[in-house]
């Protein structure tokens, strides 16, 4: 469905798309012919993502939007139609905060607000419109390995992606079942080196991907028809990607210990495991 939206032209919307993998998207989308409708909480951002744009072309608008805000995204979707029908809709604003399972209650709120609510808010302001208007489209919800795997460390953030993949999964179902020329796909980014992180890490790690290597395999993905599209980097290949996910479901099958990956008594059996491929 990804060439089908190209082809028809339209608007690409981005949220969170002011910089990191938003703005890499947002580049790539103008290029196609694409208008692009950024949004972020910063203006600053905003203005400097915009400028960069229009000075490669592309016709671009902004809006300072707060995606836990309902009726903010509302407005956004009706910016949106003014400007043409929505070809792309990438829900990808999100944040990180510490959390563990019985402490930063807030930062619990803050994470779901964002990170889950952000993309319902999305989708349900913009997917009813999509489907009224019967061009082909496509849905790009940002999630997380750490929503699939769920790895110790931050368990709130964890939950916050994991809603997203089944979101995005029901979201597909449905779009499916509706036999709408609408497809959805799950975006989880590998070890990519944005802004964000270079605020702490001031050169690319060797093992990280850039913003704009994860946006073109992304859309090679997507325009293949993938809905889940677990992005490699420098370290970690699809292979070992999909060793991972393999042994997290397989936790439930064999009735293991929760997270047995990172349980002592089976990292050998893990070890063995990822080293197999089997």
């Amino acid at each position: 469905m990804f060439d089908k939206a190209i082809s028809a032209g339209g608007v690409a919307v981005i949220t969170g798309g002011a910089s990191g993998v938003g703005f890499a998207a947002a580049q790539d989308l103008a290029r196609r012919g694409l208008s692009i409708l950024l949004a972020d909480v910063s203006t600053d951002a905003l203005e400097q993502a915009a400028s960069s744009l229009s000075a490669q072309g592309a016709q671009v608008q902004t809006s300072q939007t707060d995606v836990r805000d309902a009726d903010a995204v509302g407005e956004l979707a009706e910016m949106a139609r003014a400007m043409g029908p929505t070809a792309v809709l990438m829900n990808n604003a999100g944040i990180s905060r510490p959390t563990s399972s019985w402490d930063n209650a807030q930062n619990w709120r803050d994470l779901i607000e964002v990170n889950l609510f952000g993309v319902l808010n999305g989708v349900q302001a913009f997917v009813p419109g999509m489907i009224y208007a019967g061009r082909p489209a496509v849905v790009i919800n940002t999630g997380s390995k750490q929503g699939i795997t769920t790895p110790p460390g931050n368990p709130g953030y964890n939950v916050s992606k994991a809603g997203v993949k089944v979101m995005t999964e029901m979201l597909a179902h449905e779009l499916r079942a509706a036999e709408s020329p609408i497809s959805a796909h799950l975006f989880v980014p590998g070890f990519t080196y944005t802004g964000m992180i270079s605020s702490f890490i001031p050169e690319k790690p060797a093992s990280a991907w850039t913003s704009e290597q994860t946006i073109s395999h992304l859309f090679e993905r997507v325009s293949a028809g993938d809905f889940y599209v677990l992005c490699p980097d420098n370290d970690v290949t699809p292979e070992i990607d999909q060793r991972r996910v393999s042994w997290s479901a397989q936790d439930i099958v064999e009735n293991r210990p929760a997270l047995s990956r990172w349980h002592p008594d089976y990292a050998e059996r893990f070890n063995a495991f990822q080293k197999s491929g089997s």
